[in-house]
Parts: structure tokens; sequence; C-alpha cells
């Protein structure tokens, strides 16, 4: 499997924004930013969540938001706030919340086909 990263711009509540290559993890809900990126936008912790690893151990990791900029757009998006030996990650929420989806043959993040249910009302003649 190869691995896939992009390049992206992560800016936090009082405008500070970094440079950041996040790792793309299909496997992984919640993208995750390094310990020094997130220090340095100033995201704090809004709450505190359990996450279970590949290897079943459960460990609790503060969460925050930020906005983050790709080359293909940019949105809000929650974050967990990584601790000091963590890779940045973009996962599935922050994906989804782009309209992105990965295309795991050419390793790039191409366009969601975006869906929207209406009801249609009978016309009146």
């Amino acid at each position: 499997m190869g691995l896939t990263f992009v390049e992206g711009m992560v800016t936090g509540p009082t405008g500070k924004q970094r440079s950041v290559r996040l790792l793309v993890d299909s496997g992984a809900m919640y993208s995750l930013l390094g310990h020094e990126h997130w220090k340095s936008i100033e995201l704090t912790p809004q709450r505190v969540m359990e996450f279970t690893l590949a290897d079943g151990s459960v460990i609790k990791r503060g969460v925050s938001e930020c906005l983050l900029t790709l080359s293909q757009g940019q949105g809000h998006t929650p974050v967990i706030l990584g601790e000091e030996g963590d890779e940045s990650l973009l996962g599935m929420v922050t994906l989804e919340i782009l309209g992105l989806k990965l295309d795991p043959f050419r390793r790039t993040l191409e366009p969601m086909r975006m869906m929207l249910a209406r009801l249609s009302r009978p016309r009146k003649d």
C-alpha cells in the first residue's frame, strides 16, 4: 500500500498559520495535528475524547478545531491534538467536510460526488 501526503495550511483562532504536511489516512476518522503544529497556531483542547489504537489500546487526547486549507479548498475541521512524535494525519471527517475522497490507485485526492435529497412536490397545473 502506498502512502499519500498532501501539503496544507492550518489556521488557529488567533489567525496564526502554519504549513503542515499531512499523511492521508483513510483508516482515521479525525485528522491529527502534530504537537508543534497545533501549539504554534495556539489551539487549545475543547474536549477530551478516547481513541482506540491499531493494537487495541485506548488513549485520551484533546480535540480542537482549526481552519485547514488545501489546494482543493478549505474548511473548518475537528483535529486531535497530537503529542510529541505523533505524525500529522488527514482523516475521513476532514475529507468529507472538504468534499474530497482518496483515490487509492492514483494516490490523489479527488472531488467526491455530492448527493442531495429533495422532496419533490407534485406540480399544480
